[in-house]
């Protein structure tokens, strides 16, 4: 997950330990550490190759956008089979669709309450790590 906001993380964080899924999560603070990771470079170069299947994306994180983020992965041979969900507190009808235009696979609209966050977080847990075949990496 690539969110800048600490409580958001914070309030994330106890939303998948109740859908028991907070073994399944990293978390990242900018654009350009997420590219890293992705990438394996900077500190995460010497990391083991990581098997990913989903990144929840904040499309206004700092260093480097999710828009920008998006458009990297998906001209990327090896990042473009990887799953991005925008889960953002935008509404704006022109970032859900320049976001699907990049190649985003869902836009949340994230929750105002905790009972929600919770709730949305077990559908993605269901969706995405329950029904969909997520591409290995």
């Amino acid at each position: 997950m690539a969110d800048d906001e600490p409580d958001d993380r914070f309030l994330m964080k106890q939303a998948l330990a109740e859908n028991k899924l907070s073994d399944k999560i990293e978390f990242i603070e900018n654009g350009v550490e997420l590219m890293d990771y992705l990438l394996q470079r900077a500190k995460y170069a010497l990391n083991k190759p990581i098997k990913l299947g989903l990144i929840l994306l904040d499309i206004n994180i700092p260093k480097m956008d999710g828009r920008e983020i998006l458009r990297q992965m998906k001209s990327d041979k090896e990042l473009r089979r990887i799953s991005a969900v925008v889960l953002t507190a935008s509404q704006a009808e022109g970032d859900i669709f320049q976001t699907y235009d990049l190649g985003m696979n869902s836009f949340i609209c994230k929750p105002t309450s905790f009972q929600d966050l919770v709730e949305v977080v077990r559908e993605i847990g269901n969706y995405w790590f329950g029904i969909v075949v997520l591409s290995p990496k």
